[in-house]
């Protein structure tokens, strides 16, 4: 006997943390899910978007191989569902008619009862679904066990503005949908939980249904998934919240009145802004190394604040017996910066050894004595000190297997204050999207506050000195003095100005700011694009990200000379306005 009634259905909310490619891993993280809903007694079991596949699977999905295997154990899990248990949802590539679709499929008695498709396909910021997937047709409910449920698969609900967008949700409404389950492969960004909830609010107030949303979790390469999955009543009112960042797996009661279906659940207390963000750092480094199967990890520790909260968040992820970390000190090191790191490594309890390098550096001096014969000495000796630190934390990378996290902020990397082949190489960079002054504000807030998963200690973990001493920018390749850089709260705020908004540059003068600052540091954001391009991954938190969002070509002699935009002139356009651009195709 199925267990519902005519007034009464259990489904199970899967909140997990999948990993791309691991068809058979994904497959018995969802036989779990479906034991769990079992043992409590629930119809359907939910999971996300591309749950068999992972997600985003890229262009792994367009392989035949890849899309055998995730099709052969929706087979498998399907004939399991001939127990008699719970009905399963679960999100697969599928090829239908020598196309391919982002589907959800619907497995019970032993079948695939029902397939739905993606009908409105992403293609902005971290989004290509257009160039692997067909849009599929919209369709109405499916039916489980009586109960009809609208499928819309995640961007099937953003509504937009486009002619070739369909309303899905308002035809799953019209052809009698009861509740609407939406699962989701949606990646953390600052503030996006609001969107999430906004968005999902105006789906519920259209189509008078419940809505489930279910997000997974977990990190993917520079993509962090928050989970936070939540249910809305039809009235619009919280039934259920997930937690963020964590996996979670939850069984709600539905009943029916003459208003149609609602349930109550548990509401996880959310966090946000920069508690958020500190926890996409962690889970992000943390599934990076794990599942990509690294024993640990090891970093240099300089005495600044960007390797201590590195090393804070590497900690956190992983636990103090998986991080190492070196000091790597020359002749301009600082003794205090000797003294903090020692004190951070002591905090956090991590393997730390001291490093000396300068046999090193007077030894690639020596060698390049003669080739820099009669050269005035410049920034090139000085970045040897970075390359020499980089090649011998590489060295010891490839003798243990630990992967080198690298330390650089975005503030940093937009403007080129980096090493190429030295401080800005390695396996991945957890504050990659963390401006300076944000740094600053997550090592305060880390000696206040940890996330609940976090395996570093409690209290302060940064020494204070490290978060109070004044920074000092090094120059770096390609910079000359005055290039120096203004004070990092007005490098921030211009940086996200150009690099977050794509103001240009008359707009943000025009707001207050030196014109020649502003120019300059526009100018710095430009040349070092093709560093950026060689930089190593590292976690997105901001809507435009180096790499994923923000893509500029390298070759690129394009220029913004700060001068008000010209206005365009419609008089020269041949019958503007009146004539389609459709006139011209064919």
């Amino acid at each position: 006997m199925h267990p519902m009634t005519d007034t009464s259905f259990k489904i199970t909310l899967a909140q997990l943390n999948p990993t791309v490619g691991d068809v058979t891993g994904n497959a018995a993280k969802a036989r779990a899910a479906r034991a769990q809903a079992k043992a409590d007694g629930a119809a359907l079991v939910v999971l996300s978007e591309l749950f068999i596949a992972g997600y985003p699977p890229e262009d792994l999905v367009l392989k035949p191989a890849f899309q055998a295997a995730c099709r052969a154990a929706i087979e498998e899990l399907a004939r399991e569902t001939a127990d008699g248990g719970p009905a399963m949802l679960i999100g697969t590539p599928w090829v239908d008619k020598g196309k391919l679709h982002n589907a959800c499929v619907l497995l019970d008695g032993g079948r695939i009862a029902a397939i739905r498709f993606k009908v409105n396909l992403p293609n902005y910021g971290v989004f290509d679904e257009k160039r692997v997937f067909a849009r599929g047709p919209v369709a109405g409910p499916m039916t489980v066990r009586g109960l009809r449920i609208g499928v819309p698969i995640c961007e099937d609900t953003w509504l937009e503005e486009s002619g070739d967008y369909e309303n899905v949700v308002e035809c799953l409404a019209e052809t009698g949908a009861e509740i609407l389950i939406v699962p989701n492969g949606s990646p953390y960004a600052r503030g996006k939980s609001d969107m999430r909830m906004s968005v999902s609010v105006a789906r519920v107030t259209e189509s008078d249904l419940p809505l489930v949303y279910l997000n997974q979790v977990g990190g993917q390469d520079e993509l962090v998934f928050d989970g936070a999955s939540f249910v809305l009543n039809a009235d619009r009112s919280l039934a259920a919240q997930l937690p963020a960042f964590s996996e979670s797996i939850v069984t709600l009661e539905w009943t029916k009145s003459a208003s149609g279906w609602r349930c109550s659940g548990p509401v996880t207390p959310q966090i946000d802004g920069d508690k958020a963000d500190y926890a996409a750092c962690v889970l992000g480094l943390r599934d990076y190394v794990q599942k990509n199967g690294f024993p640990g990890v090891l970093l240099g520790v300089s005495g600044g604040i960007d390797s201590a909260l590195c090393a804070a968040i590497a900690v956190d992820a992983l636990g103090a017996d998986r991080v190492r970390g070196v000091m790597l000190p020359f002749r301009f090191t600082a003794q205090v910066s000797l003294d903090d790191a020692a004190k951070l490594a002591k905090a956090i309890g991590i393997r730390y050894e001291v490093l000396p390098i300068a046999a090193a550096v007077n030894g690639f001096e020596e060698i390049l004595a003669g080739t820099f014969a009669g050269l005035e000495r410049d920034i090139t000796e000085e970045n040897l000190q970075a390359r020499a630190r980089g090649t011998l934390l590489m060295a010891i990378s490839n003798k243990t297997g630990a992967m080198v996290v690298t330390t650089g902020n975005k503030s940093e990397m937009s403007v080129g204050y980096a090493t190429l082949y030295g401080d800005m190489n390695g396996g991945f960079n957890p504050i990659k999207d963390i401006y300076k002054t944000q740094v600053f504000r997550l090592s305060s807030l880390r000696n206040a506050w940890k996330p609940d998963d976090a395996l570093g200690p409690s209290g302060e973990v940064i020494p204070v000195n490290i978060i109070t001493r004044p920074p000092t920018a090094e120059l770096r390749e390609n910079q000359t003095d005055q290039d120096s850089l203004p004070a990092y709260e007005l490098l921030d705020a211009i940086l996200e100005r150009l690099v977050e908004r794509e103001e240009p540059l008359a707009s943000i003068v025009a707001e207050g700011f030196d014109r020649d600052v502003v120019a300059r540091i526009d100018r710095l954001l430009n040349i070092a694009e093709y560093k950026r391009r060689q930089a190593a991954p590292g976690v997105k938190v901001t809507r435009k990200n180096f790499g994923r969002d923000r893509r500029y070509p390298i070759t690129n002699r394009f220029r913004d000379l700060g001068k008000p935009l010209p206005k365009p002139d419609e008089a020269i356009v041949s019958r503007a306005g009146t004539v389609s651009a459709e006139a011209f195709d064919g």
